[in-house]
């Protein structure tokens, strides 16, 4: 393992997980569909053990986190994992942009008195900073979903970890391969695999990475009282995809600055958000804390909500369609969406795939008008 955590994460991307390889074996972790195993050794229950595909796919990104990866049967059940360690009463700071799932379980735990939730613009370093008096713990979105925001990784998490507060960080939108939140001081790494890591949209899946062994006991420990396991064949398309992450990001983030570019100069176009320009607030922090300004971005249409709506059924060839981090674009009318009323009204969320940018462009123009 030392050898391969000095390789680039590119490279771990490809290797990690695989084990040593004897005469015979199978190049790729097999994919095992079982619940239990015979009696004797340590691995009896998948619930209480796990299964060889889970395991897989913990030690690749566990390697790339940097940490020990607890695989879930999804993103969010991964997130209420998280909160479920908690004791009751204790204060989050959150960011009010961020994931809907996720404020959503912040808002049901605020209302039943189990958590005392605080909302704040992660963005804004001082806010954040402000509220941690008393918190227990501090959770990050970077980039911020779904307006593409940047917090200050490093600074947030040192503050917090001054103050004995723990920093959970979500890094779907980055992936490990952009973006390492252990290594920049966190706690805790989480993601819905869902997305980016698995690429193909055919899965569910969550993970957490603990950078000590405490957090990976207690995460466990919810896992197996709550039954949030992930399925076997879940681990093995997520590990599957995780191999070709790095060749699809650098297509993806490419095609992403160039549309990108190109929207800032539509004149049906208000705003574009994407930290790969250089006019992004965050621009110059996104330089710093990551490897690349990753494969979402939001802009605004003149016009506001009923224009924005056109727009998205009018695309051809992107799909209209919510989710992110696939192979095949999708765009979403996002500020529609129930539970983000607070979003400018006409924003455009798009998750930029694979296919040739010109294609992607000629959709987006027609769309446009």
């Amino acid at each position: 393992m030392d050898a391969e955590r000095r390789l680039r994460p590119e490279t771990v991307a490809v290797k990690a997980g695989r084990g040593p390889g004897a005469p015979g074996d199978p190049l790729g972790p097999p994919l095992v569909m079982a619940s239990n195993f015979h009696a004797g050794a340590e691995r009896e229950y998948a619930r209480t053990d796990g299964t060889p595909t889970w395991r897989a796919f913990e030690e690749a990104i566990g390697e790339l986190e940097g940490g020990d990866a607890i695989a879930f049967s999804t993103g969010m059940a991964t997130a209420a994992a998280v909160l479920d360690t908690l004791p009751v009463g204790a204060r989050v700071v959150y960011p009010t942009v961020s994931y809907l799932g996720v404020r959503r379980l912040m808002d049901v735990d605020g209302d039943s008195g189990r958590l005392d939730p605080v909302g704040v613009d992660i963005t804004d370093t001082g806010a954040v900073i402000a509220a941690l008096d008393g918190a227990d713990l501090l959770w990050i979105e970077t980039p911020t979903n779904p307006m593409v925001g940047i917090a200050d990784l490093e600074r947030l998490a040192a503050e917090a970890g001054d103050r004995g507060i723990t920093t959970v960080m979500d890094n779907t939108f980055a992936t490990p391969l952009l973006q390492r939140p252990l290594e920049a001081g966190c706690d805790v790494a989480v993601h819905s695999a869902t997305k980016l890591i698995g690429g193909h949209s055919d899965l569910l899946l969550g993970v957490a990475i603990a950078r000590e062994e405490e957090w990976a006991q207690r995460l466990r420990g919810v896992r197996h009282d709550t039954g949030a396991t992930p399925g076997g064949l879940e681990a093995w398309l997520a590990l599957r995809g995780l191999r070709t992450l790095p060749v699809r990001l650098e297509r993806m983030q490419a095609t992403a600055l160039e549309l990108a570019r190109r929207l800032s100069q539509h004149p049906e176009v208000e705003q574009v958000v994407y930290p790969g320009l250089t006019h992004h607030p965050g621009h110059e922090l996104a330089q710093r804390q990551m490897d690349g300004f990753g494969t979402m971005l939001a802009f605004m249409v003149k016009g506001g909500a009923a224009r924005a709506d056109a727009m998205c059924r009018a695309v051809r060839l992107i799909t209209n369609a919510t989710s992110l981090g696939g192979v095949e674009t999708l765009i979403e009318n996002r500020a529609a969406a129930p539970g983000e009323e607070h979003l400018p009204e006409g924003l455009v969320r798009l998750s930029v795939g694979c296919e040739h940018p010109e294609d992607l462009w000629e959709d987006l123009e027609a769309a446009l008008g």
